[in-house]
C-alpha cells in the first residue's frame, strides 16, 4: 500500500540503507551507488525496486518496476503493471474526488504532487514456449514516489535526476501520434555505410544540410579531462531531426571532430527501411523480431541483442529498436557503422 509522502509498502522515507535491506528481507542491492554525503541509490532487483537516498543518507525516493515491482496500490487502484491509460483514467477520476491536482509529466504520464506520485511505463516482456525472455507490443505502468521535499519536481529534483537524468529524452505532452505507412518516405540502407541520404562520417553540418533540417534538440557532454585541465571542451553527442523523424550519433576523440556513427528512425515518426524485404519501422515489434529470426532460421544465421533487448542480424550492427505510442510499443531501427558500440 502507498501512504503518500510517509511510506511505500515496508519502506518508510527517511530509512537509512540498511534499514531498507532489513525492510526487504536483508535484500542485497545488486547495483548501487553512494556518495560520502550519503546521497546515492540501490537497485533490489529481487523486489522490482530502486531505494533513492538523499544527504545523509535518508531514504527520499522509490522507483517501482513495471515488470518486476510489486503491485503498489493507493486508495485501492492498482499502479503497477496495468495499461497506462486505465491507470491514467484511475488516478484522474480518484484525484477529482480528493481535490488534488494531476499533471502531465515529461514521460507524458500522470503526475500528483498531493501524493508524492509521478508514473511511468516500460515496455511488456513475456516468455517464448521455450521459456526464452522476448518483447511484446504493450507498455505497463511503473511508478516514482517521493517524500514530501521532492513531490513538486519529482524527476526534475536531486538525487533523482542524478540516478536517472531525463532531461536528454524528448518531453512527451501524453500523446503518441503514429505516422501511416503511406506518409513515409522510404530510405535504402547499405549496411555499416550508411541510411537514406546519410553516410557515416558525415560531420554535423553535412547531416543537417542532407536532411534540409536544424536539429531539434542537440545532446552532448563534457569529457573529463585530466587533473589541470578540469572538465574538458562540451562534446556533440546526438542530434535529433523530429522533421525527419531520426537522431543523429556522433562518434569522436580527442582532437577529433564529431562525424556520424550511427542513426536512429524513430518508430512513431521515421522514414520506413527495409531489411530482405522486411519493413523495419512503425510496425509492432514482435512481427519484425519474428520476421528476423524467420530470416536468419532459413539461412542459418546468427542474432544479436543490444544492451536494451534490442534484436538484431549478425554482422549488421543495426537494432530494431521500441518506441512507446501510449499502450502500445511500434519498431524503430538504430543503423551503425562497423566501429560503433551501441550502448542503448
Amino acid at each position: 500500500m502507498l501512504e503518500p509522502l510517509v511510506a511505500v509498502g515496508p519502506l518508510r522515507f527517511g530509512m537509512h540503507p540498511d534499514e531498507v535491506a532489513s525492510a526487504l528481507d536483508g535484500a542485497v542491492a545488486h547495483i548501487s551507488q553512494c556518495s560520502d554525503s550519503g546521497v546515492g541509490w540501490g537497485c533490489y532487483t529481487d523486489w522490482g525496486v530502486t531505494a533513492i537516498h538523499g544527504e545523509n543518507g535518508g531514504l527520499v525516493a522509490v522507483a517501482v518496476d513495471a515488470m518486476g515491482g510489486p503491485l503498489v496500490r493507493l486508495r485501492g487502484i492498482g499502479l503497477i503493471a496495468r495499461a497506462p491509460s486505465e491507470v491514467r483514467a484511475d488516478i484522474r477520476a480518484l484525484a477529482l474526488r480528493e481535490g488534488v491536482a494531476v499533471r502531465v509529466n515529461r514521460s507524458g504520464d500522470p503526475e500528483v504532487e498531493a501524493w508524492g506520485l509521478s508514473m511511468g511505463a516500460s515496455q511488456e516482456q513475456g516468455l517464448t514456449p521455450e521459456g526464452y525472455v522476448q518483447r511484446l507490443d504493450t507498455m505497463v505502468s511503473s511508478a516514482l514516489l517521493v517524500c514530501p521535499e521532492l513531490a513538486k519536481d519529482p524527476f526534475g529534483s536531486a538525487p533523482v535526476i542524478d540516478w536517472r537524468d531525463v532531461r536528454d529524452e524528448p518531453p512527451n505532452a501524453g500523446a503518441w501520434p503514429v505516422k501511416a505507412e503511406q506518409e513515409r518516405p522510404h530510405w535504402d540502407w547499405t549496411p555499416l555505410e550508411g541510411v537514406g541520404p546519410l553516410g557515416f562520417g558525415m560531420e554535423p553540418q553535412e547531416v543537417a544540410a542532407a536532411l534540409g533540417e536544424e536539429p531539434s534538440s542537440r545532446h552532448g557532454r563534457f569529457p573529463r579531462g585530466t587533473a589541470w585541465e578540469g572538465a574538458g571542451q562540451w562534446t556533440l553527442g546526438e542530434d535529433r531531426f523530429d522533421r525527419t523523424g531520426v537522431t543523429a550519433h556522433y562518434s569522436c576523440g580527442h582532437d577529433r571532430r564529431p562525424t556520424l556513427g550511427a542513426v536512429t528512425v524513430h518508430g512513431r515518426t521515421g522514414p520506413q527501411v527495409e531489411f530482405a524485404g522486411i519493413p523495419l519501422i512503425g510496425r509492432p515489434v514482435t512481427a519484425v523480431d519474428a520476421a528476423l529470426i524467420r530470416h536468419v532460421e532459413e539461412r542459418d544465421g546468427g542474432l544479436v541483442i543490444g544492451c536494451g533487448g534490442d534484436l538484431g542480424v549478425d554482422g549488421l550492427n543495426m537494432y530494431v529498436r521500441a518506441a512507446r505510442a501510449g499502450d502500445t510499443v511500434v519498431s524503430g531501427a538504430r543503423f551503425c557503422q562497423a566501429q560503433w558500440e551501441d550502448h542503448g
